[in-house]
């Protein structure tokens, strides 16, 4: 009696055979699988740098101990509540923000911003749709903003509304290529601005491109646009680890300026870093969402192929498999073999999709600015998914070949 381990190496040696024996048709299967496989290991991984560089891009744009003060916020709010709020809140205006600032108490530090999107030129070079932030000096310091080149501009230009400007990495590619943009003049609305600083790199946050920014003086920027509708007033706890004192502070002293009594709700929206972060979860989420069904739908069409083309195997091989019937050979060895094959097409196309798919995500972590790399622990259910998926799609072929009449088989030329 043959052992099982003499019959396993029968049934794999027989698959292989079978495989080797049909190189077009081994192909054919193989880069269903390998689509599949590759489809879903590079929209999981595409994904999962999506959203890593989404928490370290909103990170750097928001802060971790950074807050504001805004009319309203969208962050787990409904249409209706929205409404509510837009006919509730007033807007949030530059006496405001002073107000805040004369009772920050050494406790906080305010910069209001305001914030409209423009062309920005340099000679006959044009940067359309900027994203023109009207602010405070002390912006820097309460957001993370990292200078490549240059200064962030100073309190006394902000007060004499100086006609300086603090440019984005793509806005001074555009307009300035292959030269240093410090010093160098740009026009916003008609005015002329001296670049002093140039902004480091920073990718997207939650979908938005902070390296389409330029910072300007708050009154510089009124004066170029006007008046802005409300202002978001971004705000930072002098001391370390002090944001739910500084956050309690700045609301009471916003509710005593509007003069909310005790009961009243706020007339004034708090945006912290946990509802900011909970926003790009939602919206990595949201994302994510989508790779389960395009998965699904790549590894059935994998199965649909694979199965017609097992079957046609299976009666093209109908006198072999009536041979070795009748000299022997069980159905379940039968069903093992074609099992088999089936699954060893599917490991290889698998294998040979997580390859292609690493190749493709290092190709684009350049040009997207992400580290992208397929994860072993995405590797390992993408494989599982592929051996699966070969298993379903010879499961009837397999029971097809495994019913084959031996006499009827051998007569079959």
């Amino acid at each position: 009696m043959r052992s099982p381990q003499r019959v396993y190496l029968e049934v794999l040696t027989g698959a292989g055979r079978a495989l080797l024996a049909n190189p077009l048709r081994t192909g054919r299967c193989m880069l269903a699988i390998a689509v599949a496989v590759g489809t879903t290991a590079a929209v999981a991984t595409g994904l999962d740098g999506f959203a890593r560089s989404t928490r370290q891009a909103g990170a750097r744009a928001f802060g971790s101990d950074t807050f504001a003060l805004l009319r309203v916020t969208t962050a787990d709010a409904s249409r209706r509540e929205l409404a509510d709020k837009l006919a509730r809140n007033p807007p949030v205006t530059r006496s405001d923000a002073r107000f805040l600032a004369r009772f920050a108490g050494g406790e906080v530090v305010y910069a209001a911003l305001a914030q409209r999107r423009a062309d920005v030129t340099s000679g006959g070079r044009k940067f359309e749709n900027a994203s023109v932030n009207g602010t405070a000096a002390a912006l820097v310091e309460i957001r993370d903003i990292v200078l490549e080149r240059g200064r962030f501009f100073r309190r006394d230009e902000e007060e004499r509304a100086a006609l300086v400007a603090v440019v984005g990495a793509d806005v001074a590619a555009r307009l300035f290529p292959g030269r240093d943009p410090i010093g160098a003049s740009i026009r916003i609305a008609g005015r002329g601005f001296t670049v002093v600083g140039l902004q480091a790199r920073e990718g997207t946050s939650g979908g938005v491109a902070l390296d389409r920014f330029v910072y300007v003086p708050l009154p510089a920027f009124e004066r170029a646009f006007g008046g802005t509708d409300s202002l978001q007033v971004f705000a930072r706890g002098t001391e370390p680890d002090s944001l739910p004192a500084a956050e309690s502070r700045a609301r009471n002293t916003m509710r005593a300026r509007r003069q909310l009594g005790p009961g009243r709700p706020d007339s004034f929206d708090v945006l912290t870093p946990e509802a900011a972060r909970s926003f790009v979860a939602r919206l990595s989420e949201r994302v994510g969402a989508a790779s389960v069904p395009i998965s699904i739908m790549a590894l059935l069409a994998a199965i649909v192929v694979v199965t017609n083309t097992m079957l046609v195997s299976v009666a093209q091989r109908t006198r072999e498999i009536g041979v070795r019937r009748a000299l022997g050979a069980t159905r379940r060895h039968v069903v093992a073999e074609v099992l088999a094959e089936s699954g060893l097409i599917a490991m290889a196309g698998g294998l040979a999709g997580l390859g292609a798919a690493q190749v493709l995500m290092a190709a684009a972590s350049g040009p997207l600015g992400v580290e992208l790399g397929v994860a072993p622990a995405t590797a390992a259910w993408s494989l599982l998914a592929a051996g699966a998926s070969g298993l379903a799609a010879g499961w009837y072929p397999a029971r097809r070949a495994s019913r084959i009449d031996p006499i009827v088989a051998i007569r079959q030329e």
